[in-house]
């Protein structure tokens, strides 16, 4: 027999995701926070993969390949220091002129 699991009060209760979107400010909290995870999971991707590119680059004395790299590694780095920059400069300004924007 299938055991019968309420779970109306989990999606559609008071702490659900879609009725805590009540206004804009919210959901773009949750866009932010769903752009930084994003962000981070691509990060993990590029620098695993430009890792990966160096070493084998590397191992087969391929100097393009290392450079390749390299450069993903940067290129990653530098992107996602962006995305937590962005989302920082925001706090500080909601900070100082003491408006909540996010």
């Amino acid at each position: 027999m299938i055991a019968q699991v309420n779970i109306g009060d989990r999606f559609l209760g008071s702490n659900a995701f879609l009725t805590n979107l009540t206004d804009i400010g919210k959901l773009t909290s949750n866009l932010v926070v769903a752009a930084i995870s994003i962000s981070g999971i691509i990060l993990l991707f590029l620098l695993i993969g430009g890792g990966i590119g160096i070493i084998a680059g590397s191992g087969s004395d391929n100097p393009e390949a290392v450079a390749k790299g390299k450069q993903a590694v940067t290129s990653a780095l530098i992107g996602f220091i962006i995305v937590i920059s962005a989302y920082w400069i925001v706090k500080l300004i909601e900070m100082i002129i003491g408006v909540p924007i996010i």
